[in-house]
């Protein structure tokens, strides 16, 4: 599966000024998960996707443990928009927000191999 542009993105947003974001499910904009979200990724330019990153032990978790979703920029309110736009240098460049990514398939091994 397509991982997304979280190790090659346009910019980071820090979880904490993404909080506007959360819960994802409340935003109005139009908001894009698991599938959905990769077919987005995949034909995005790397330039044009925000991609929130945690600050810390527990907003890695809290990200580990939701879907890969994808948030449309052009389709945020105006007040979720001006506080997202605070955060980013440059912010007209963007056309998606990505939150989470997409995990990888890995064998589950034992320590015994190691």
């Amino acid at each position: 599966m397509y991982i997304g542009h979280y190790h090659n993105a346009g910019d980071y947003l820090d979880y904490d000024d993404a909080s506007v974001l959360f819960p994802v499910e409340e935003l109005s904009a139009t908001v894009h998960t698991h599938r959905d979200a990769e077919l987005i990724l995949r034909d995005a330019d790397s330039e044009s996707v925000l991609v929130v990153k945690p600050t810390g032990f527990a907003s890695s978790y809290a990200l580990t443990q939701r879907p890969l979703t994808v948030i449309e920029i052009a389709s945020m309110n105006d007040d979720t928009l001006d506080h997202i736009q605070s955060s980013v240098d440059d912010p007209g460049r963007f056309e998606y927000i990505q939150v989470g990514r997409a995990t990888r398939s890995a064998q589950n091994r034992s320590l015994a191999e190691y």
